[in-house]
């Protein structure tokens, strides 16, 4: 899902960059603002993940030391 964030908020920069080149400032905002947002929804999906496998990985050492 991170993958779909990234190429997301890389493709919002094109665009973005494109208004911007046309002048048309509100656009390239726009489309500035949804790119960070699909950016930082990236770097949110791999915290989530991280955190996920770091949870797993406790509940494995606790399963082991209780034995």
């Amino acid at each position: 899902m991170e993958r779909v964030f990234q190429i997301t908020a890389l493709g919002l920069a094109a665009i973005a960059a494109y208004f911007l080149w046309r002048h048309n400032n509100d656009g390239a905002f726009i489309a500035a603002v949804l790119g960070c947002l699909s950016f930082f929804l990236s770097i949110r999906a791999q915290v989530k993940e991280r955190n996920r496998l770091r949870s797993a990985e406790a509940e494995a050492e606790a399963g082991e030391n209780s034995e």
